[in-house]
């Protein structure tokens, strides 16, 4: 019909039938996608990409005849596009699906384990959220790191160690938050990570970081002391995380409540919670992501005084949220990634200056 907007066309690849039919469905459900093709695994899937030529591709993580990590990095590095992982939440899934992302796939969607068909369509929201992200997403080709290449670590002295990073990620932020963590000395201020993710999945993601970086990360617990030297990922689906005082520490505290923004973690509640509790003793970083979540705490967090910092449209995967907040003058400045990482510290250094 003319006139009529171009659906999304999606490539679904899954080595199971069911899953195959069910993503069918419900993608086909929504007006603005259609899936062109399926794939019981990645050799069939290759010939089916070079005869339809999708949009984006939902790649299950296990699947016989071709690993799907397998599968991705030769993508990523001889047809760079958008794809979406599709993983059952176990442990060791969850460690290939954090690998995936660091691959180049431009987000993840878990398989719910019980009643897989009851539980897909009320994903049905979620699956098409992820694939209109990833339609707008721009796939980086991947450049192989040398292996023994360690990333340069920034040193910088601080003279008080009363200053918070508080960062928001969402789609494309588990690398983003990596390439800002990696470089950081183990004496950095104290950080608080909120990044939209599943239940089950954090605990992986936070492994990672912590074999990379100097900095020490955990899966942010309630009541914990928020110290120098460390960072606070918010555990991902269950629970809003905030900063408070408790006499004269800062604490983590995770509150049980409604999504926000339609996320819980959300990042607005991280940084509304920065603006009350630490003011202008806070640093703020909205990094790649789908949607809105964090530009109204971000203006919060600036109005109180602190420091604030949103990814530049060129090196985000989708330039949502920060975009939002540039919108809305909630940040100072829009910052690429590759320098994030020192705007932070400089800004946290004594009196701003460069060491």
């Amino acid at each position: 019909m003319i006139g009529e907007m171009r659906k999304i066309r999606v490539l679904c690849v899954d080595d199971s039938a069911l899953v195959r039919s069910l993503m069918v469905e419900i993608i086909n459900s929504h007006p603005d996608m259609e899936v062109v093709a399926v794939a019981p695994d990645p050799i069939i899937a290759r010939d089916l990409i070079k005869e339809y030529n999708p949009d984006v591709l939902t790649l299950d993580v296990e699947m016989p005849r071709m690993d799907g990590l397998d599968f991705l990095e030769r993508l990523m590095r001889l047809r760079p596009m958008p794809v979406v992982m599709v993983s059952s939440l176990t442990e060791r899934n969850s460690d290939i699906t954090i690998r995936a992302l660091e691959l180049g796939a431009v987000d993840f969607v878990t398989k719910p384990r019980l009643g897989l068909r009851d539980g897909l369509m009320e994903y049905s929201d979620i699956i098409a959220d992820k694939i209109r992200a990833a339609a707008m997403s721009r796939p980086r080709r991947r450049l192989a790191r040398p292996a023994a290449t360690s990333p340069r670590v920034l040193t910088r002295s601080f003279s008080t160690t009363e200053k918070l990073i508080m960062i928001g990620a969402s789609t494309g932020g588990t690398e983003a938050i990596r390439q800002v963590l990696e470089p950081l000395p183990a004496n950095s201020p104290a950080i608080m990570i909120t990044q939209h993710m599943p239940a089950g999945f954090t605990r992986s993601f936070v492994q990672r970081l912590d074999s990379l970086c100097q900095v020490q990360v955990h899966e942010a617990e309630h009541g914990q002391r928020v110290l120098p030297g460390h960072v606070y990922l918010a555990p991902g689906g269950i629970a809003h995380m905030k900063l408070a005082r408790s006499g004269a520490n800062y604490v983590v505290e995770l509150e049980d409540s409604e999504p926000v923004n339609r996320h819980r973690p959300s990042v607005d509640v991280l940084f509304h919670s920065a603006a009350e509790v630490a003011g202008r003793n806070a640093i703020g970083v909205l990094l790649t992501g789908m949607g809105k979540d964090g530009a109204q705490g971000m203006l919060a967090m600036k109005k109180a005084g602190a420091v604030t910092f949103a990814q530049d449209e060129a090196s985000c995967v989708v330039f949502g949220m920060p975009r939002e907040a540039l919108a809305i003058g909630a940040a100072d400045e829009a910052v690429p990634l590759a320098e994030m990482s020192e705007r932070i510290l400089a800004s946290a250094g004594s009196f701003g200056h460069r060491v």
